[in-house]
């Protein structure tokens, strides 16, 4: 999930471990069971071009800054019960190194990335610029 920001930050245990200001992009980012490295790398180019800045602009277009922060309950299932499931979310050890791929990726295409900390109990806070919010599948 993608939203476009004018600043946004993550805490951990009272510190600021990641954070952008102004224009830029926050990107929750989850994996399933089906991710690869290449789909990494897809993502990574989408977020770099994706038109969703002020005036059709992309991060790439303006050296805008993104915020990449993963989230396996993106891939919860709440359709039974009360309680949700995590079955479509891949585990740590497969997830956390795909995610810093698309960190590495971005950084390569020459982002500025900021990111929260894999596993840990992150505050996220920001701020969303319309509201504008996409989901991006790869």
């Amino acid at each position: 999930m993608v939203q476009r920001v004018d600043g946004a930050s993550v805490v951990v245990d009272g510190e600021t471990v990641g954070g952008i200001t102004g224009e830029g992009l926050c990107v929750l980012v989850g994996v399933t069971h089906e991710d690869t490295a290449e789909k990494a790398d897809r993502l990574a180019r989408k977020l770099w071009s994706i038109r969703m800045l002020e005036g059709e602009k992309s991060c790439s277009d303006i050296d805008a800054p993104l915020l990449v922060v993963s989230q396996f309950t993106l891939y919860g299932d709440a359709r039974k019960g009360r309680r949700p499931t995590w079955n479509a979310a891949a585990p740590g050890e497969v997830a956390e190194p795909l995610v810093a791929e698309v960190v590495a990726r971005l950084r390569a295409l020459g982002a500025t990335v900021a990111t929260g900390r894999f596993g840990a109990r992150m505050r996220v806070s920001l701020t969303n610029d319309g509201p504008f919010t996409v989901l991006i599948e790869v």
